[in-house]
């Protein structure tokens, strides 16, 4: 009989600080937002591992995708030994609050926003965090980094910031 042969996903360095990924990554959103109803929570996990063990080791969410809930899927999965083989990416910047999305970059936001992430998530560190939208209102200097979140928050190993002001 046959067997399969073994796909190797290539890894590639991230940024200058260091950081080596999967260059193909599992962005997480679809599982809980945006793209109909929320997948079962059983299969979604699956999913997650099924990539993992296929060499896919960059996951990808946001506190906005849910709002919370898919942080608390992907933190569900990362359990037995899965955070480990996994570089973990979620962002920030988008505020859910009275049934209104607002872009945020004030450092109390972004303490209080990490400091959620690391608990829905499970963990103490986050590989990768960043920004999802600027916003214009707080210079980036002020809101990287990460407006003392970094110390708050336990770890922080990169921060980066996404979709720069035009």
């Amino acid at each position: 009989m046959a067997t399969a042969p073994v796909t190797v996903v290539p890894r590639l360095k991230l940024g200058s600080q260091g950081m080596e990924v999967s260059a193909q990554g599992l962005g997480c959103m679809g599982m809980s937002a945006f793209y109909g109803p929320p997948k079962p929570e059983h299969d979604m996990v699956a999913l997650i591992h099924h990539a993992v063990a296929a060499g896919v080791t960059l996951l990808d969410s946001s506190d906005i995708y849910g709002p919370h809930t898919n942080e608390i899927l992907l933190g569900k999965a990362l359990l037995g030994g899965v955070r480990e083989r996994v570089e973990l990416a979620t962002k920030f910047g988008i505020s859910f609050a009275d049934g209104k999305r607002e872009v945020r970059g004030d450092p109390a936001y972004v303490r209080a926003a990490c400091e959620g992430s690391l608990e829905r998530l499970g963990v103490s560190c986050i590989d990768l965090y960043y920004q999802h939208r600027v916003d214009t209102r707080v210079p980036i200097e002020v809101t990287l980094p990460l407006g003392g979140a970094a110390a708050a928050c336990a770890c922080v190993a990169c921060v980066h910031r996404s979709r720069p002001p035009a």
